[in-house]
């Protein structure tokens, strides 16, 4: 079980609590929403979906949970927070700080030599 545990990915490793918390500081802290009465009610709402992402949902489950993620907030937030949150760029892989990007490996094209009747 610890094993199990260790080989998944850091998100599906947390509780749904941890998780919650973790998604609401996140959206509070991009968003800038400071009011504790909504960052409470933001937890809730993610812990609701944190606790039915773990039920086994199937992928067309999935989508319907992550529309109604979706519409619930379009109700939570203003029109303003909405608007950055539908518009805000993925988020980057993260890197260690100060980690280097590996350099990419040079292309390399190899061509076959082309057959003449004399190579035959």
């Amino acid at each position: 079980m610890a094993q199990e545990q260790a080989n998944l990915p850091a998100r599906l490793q947390r509780t749904p609590k941890e998780e919650a918390q973790k998604q609401t500081e996140r959206l509070a802290r991009e968003l800038n929403i400071r009011d504790s009465v909504r960052i409470d009610t933001l937890y809730k709402m993610h812990l609701k979906y944190a606790i039915l992402r773990r039920t086994g949902l199937s992928r067309a489950q999935e989508m319907e949970r992550m529309n109604a993620i979706v519409a619930e907030l379009k109700r939570l937030l203003t029109p303003e927070e909405y608007d950055r949150f539908m518009n805000h760029p993925a988020e980057q892989p993260r890197r260690p700080h100060g980690a280097k990007m590996m350099a990419k490996p040079d292309v390399v094209i190899i061509q076959r030599p082309t057959q003449t009747k004399e190579n035959r």
